[in-house]
């Protein structure tokens, strides 16, 4: 299908019941077939990121727990998976000249603005180097209160949070059926959805609930769909267990797209400019002003002067010199550092700082003002 070939960034979840093969032990041949797809897609230019499933169950193995677990023992288990977790993406990965990085979140790290930035920070960096970042919820330390809840879920926040355009998830399943078609042999696939609706919704309530060893199904699938679709990014519903699930999709394979509803780049900026509380402002001359209006990223040499108090990462307004708002942007300096700054050269800041975080926002973190809105 064309959206997972040209996409320049895709998610990919995969989860426990293909990682893992019916002896607990990681499935080195599936693993290895996966990777090769992989390979192909970064051979072209596609930045590829993969949420994975699988610690707790290969630390179950090692620690010779059974299937029914406390908590902390999940959490015993999921430390001493981790490891082992990263050695097969390792051992699968480097026969393609591949190298993969750990991250692991837990739901602040996608919901505060901070630690968000943050993240997104690290993942970019290691897109840009070329590594494959393996991603799961920290399950060592994680407490019901600050679960995401699944890996589903998990990698559709994840799409969110790098602006993908793609988001795979890899199931038992060839897509989204009418009705269970393990229990209904007269359900129909259905291969695209345009939006998301309670009818559809309802279609996957028996569906894909089988699955040995994860915890997710066809529900928290279009739920991730659902997050998915209001951040910019198609989401593909496919079997994972075919050889090269990614190739067959791009080459008609039995799949579910769900289409999105906006763009990543359109998602992101609607974001910033409805959906946070600004906590302080900038003032710009009208040099950065009209850079600003013109798509450019906001520098220190432009601003004036600093309002109100503020940590990196927090939203801000930008105002012209005469009061009027001209957009909102997420600050990358706490508002002590970006007073030493105002007015220094991008060339200054490293020597007044002691550290450089770029511009006072970037261009990608700017949503400019609708109509002009006086102070």
């Amino acid at each position: 299908m064309s959206e997972l070939a040209t996409a320049k960034r895709i998610v990919i979840k995969v989860g426990s019941a293909l990682l893992v093969g019916p002896d607990g032990a990681a499935d080195a041949a599936w693993m290895a077939d996966f990777a090769a797809d992989l390979a192909r897609m970064r051979a072209r230019g596609q930045q590829v990121l993969v949420v994975s499933s699988g610690a707790v169950a290969l630390g179950r193995r090692r620690l010779g727990l059974g299937k029914r677990i406390s908590l902390a023992e999940k959490q015993a288990a999921a430390a001493a998976g981790q490891s082992a977790l990263m050695r097969a993406w390792e051992t699968a990965l480097e026969p393609h000249g591949l190298a993969c990085a750990q991250i692991l979140l837990t739901r602040d790290d996608t919901e505060m603005r901070r630690r968000w930035l943050n993240a997104r920070a690290t993942l970019d960096a290691l897109l840009a180097l070329g590594v494959i970042p393996v991603i799961n919820e920290n399950d060592t330390v994680v407490t019901e209160e600050i679960r995401v809840g699944d890996n589903d879920r998990l990698s559709a926040r994840v799409a969110q949070l790098v602006g993908a355009e793609a988001l795979v998830l890899l199931s038992d399943i060839e897509g989204l059926y009418t009705a269970d078609p393990r229990r209904d042999p007269t359900a129909a696939h259905i291969p695209r959805v345009t939006h998301l609706t309670p009818e559809i919704e309802a279609m996957a309530g028996g569906a894909n609930t089988t699955a040995g060893v994860g915890t997710g199904g066809m529900a928290t699938k279009l739920a991730a769909a659902r997050i998915a679709a209001a951040a910019g990014c198609a989401t593909f519903i496919t079997l994972g267990t075919r050889p090269g699930p990614l190739a067959a999709v791009e080459e008609g394979a039995r799949a579910t797209v769900i289409e999105p509803d906006t763009t990543p780049a359109a998602a992101y900026k609607a974001w910033i400019a409805g959906s946070l509380s600004p906590t302080g402002a900038l003032i710009v001359d009208a040099g950065a002003a009209a850079a600003v209006r013109r798509g450019k990223s906001l520098l220190a040499a432009g601003v004036t002067a600093i309002e109100g108090r503020f940590d990196k990462g927090d939203a801000v307004l930008v105002r012209d010199e005469a009061g009027v708002e001209i957009a909102r942007g997420l600050i990358r300096y706490v508002d002590e550092h970006a007073r030493r700054i105002v007015g220094l050269k991008s060339a200054a800041i490293e020597p007044a700082l002691g550290y450089t975080s770029g511009p006072m926002i970037h261009a990608d973190d700017l949503a400019l003002a609708a109509s002009p809105q006086s102070a």
